[in-house]
């Protein structure tokens, strides 16, 4: 299961684009919007519920972009953060708090509003591990 979660209700057509790609692929997602600011303890709770049958996150955020870093560092599974433009910089302040975590906290980081290479990577993760087996 593929877990794509985003910061706002704003973020979710930016988010919706790589979807199509995991139907493509049949793979199954389920898709949340929890923000890191707002809602800190519904995310810790769904990532505690859900996070033994996941296999990858994918999180979009914009602005200071902490949901990706913040999912990072409740789970060992790969994260991969998606930062979405905004009107204030372009998306460079999502983009640079997305790559900019600190050591121990790694989070992989896609092009801004780039969802789809996002469900890519996940596709690529979850391919080479099934291919190790």
């Amino acid at each position: 299961m593929i877990r794509i979660l985003m910061g706002s209700e704003s973020d979710r057509e930016v988010m919706e684009n790589g979807l199509k790609i995991l139907e493509e692929n049949d793979l199954k997602y389920d898709v949340q919007v929890i923000s890191a600011h707002r809602e800190p303890e519904k995310l810790r709770e769904y990532i505690k519920e859900n996070d033994e049958n996941t296999k990858v996150y994918i999180a979009g955020a914009g602005l200071a972009a902490h949901l990706p870093g913040v999912i990072a560092s409740m789970t060992q599974k790969p994260v991969i953060g998606v930062p979405i433009y905004s009107k204030y910089t372009g998306g460079l302040d999502a983009l640079y708090s997305i790559v900019q975590m600190p050591k121990g906290v790694p989070v992989m980081c896609v092009g801004i509003n780039n969802s789809i290479n996002a469900c890519l990577s996940a596709i690529r993760i979850i391919k080479s591990v099934k291919s190790e087996k």
